[in-house]
């Protein structure tokens, strides 16, 4: 074999290693941003928490065990965040006189929400999770730590799904016709 020959055989292989390399790591950032199914979760400490809301009630999640829940993970900081909620808004005013609730919470400063909630009131209760509410979201699947962040709860109390990144309306109306 000629050394032109050897040469281009080289750059052959180290560029289908490369187109390789890259079609795994799109298909990997994909996956990881699709909702899933996961694991039983009925029994995980998420369900013993409690928060304080904006206004200084005490939210505990026990109280949304045994009907299907939505849990946001969110701040005022994260645009995507923002964009999602008046749309999680309008489903929950449409689907929790048909069982399915609706609770987020706000990794951020507590003075921050209060403002973001006095110009956009949400009709869903809030919590203030704080940097906790971080530790809590990878306890329930969120290994990369972005926002905003969904976990979909089955009345059981078991994860349905999760999502990282921006909801969209066919991923609640999913997990709305899932009767679960």
């Amino acid at each position: 074999m000629n050394n032109q020959s050897s040469g281009a055989s080289r750059r052959n292989l180290v560029l289908g290693a490369g187109a390789v390399a890259a079609v795994a790591g799109v298909g990997a950032a994909l996956w990881r941003f699709e909702p899933r199914d996961v694991a039983d979760a009925a029994d995980h400490p998420f369900w013993a928490q409690q928060f304080e809301s904006p206004s200084g009630e005490v939210l505990s999640m026990a109280v949304w065990k045994g009907q299907p829940m939505l849990l946001n993970f969110w701040a005022t900081w994260c645009p995507p965040c923002i964009e999602e909620l008046p749309m999680i808004d309008t489903f929950w005013r449409e689907n929790n006189p048909k069982g399915h609730q609706v609770v987020a919470l706000a990794i951020d400063q507590p003075s921050a929400v209060r403002r973001f909630l006095s110009k956009t009131p949400l009709g869903f209760p809030v919590g203030l999770a704080g940097l906790e509410g971080t530790t809590l979201a990878k306890s329930l699947g969120n290994a990369a730590g972005g926002l905003p962040f969904t976990v979909f709860f089955k009345a059981d109390g078991s994860i349905w799904r999760q999502k990282m990144g921006q909801l969209t309306r066919d991923d609640l109306n999913q997990w709305r016709d899932a009767n679960l």
